[in-house]
């Protein structure tokens, strides 16, 4: 899954892509977080935290629902850019509800810098 040395180095190109998309939400809306999910026929949706008085949702929570109501069946991976990425329980549950399975997730700084590689649900 993931060199401890270098863990960006196995990565692909589509998990690439989708931490740069991630990094681009949270940049472009000044939020804490940027997120990006790519469902099973390879479509990316991408947000930023929202925090209104009315309205709070995490940026991972956000692309997933983006995801939903774009008609997603199932995720293959997801991006969390933060400082510093922080995967909670929500998050890792709503990755795993729509992924139907084991979603690799990935944990990116504000810089790209890959910071970790978790697994969310049955492997």
């Amino acid at each position: 899954m993931c060199d401890p040395e270098d863990p960006a180095a196995t990565l692909s190109a589509e998990d690439l892509k989708i931490i740069a998309l991630a990094r681009s939400a949270r940049a472009r809306s000044g939020a804490p977080e940027g997120a990006a999910v790519r469902d099973e026929t390879g479509r990316t949706y991408v947000a930023s935290t929202v925090a209104l008085p009315t309205l709070a949702i995490s940026a991972l929570r956000l692309a997933v629902a983006q995801a939903v109501a774009s008609g997603a069946g199932g995720l293959e991976a997801a991006a969390l850019v933060g400082d510093p990425p922080d995967l909670d329980a929500r998050d890792a549950r709503a990755v795993v509800e729509l992924g139907g399975g084991a979603v690799e997730v990935f944990g990116a700084a504000p810089d790209g810098v890959l910071r970790w590689v978790r697994r969310a649900g049955r492997s």
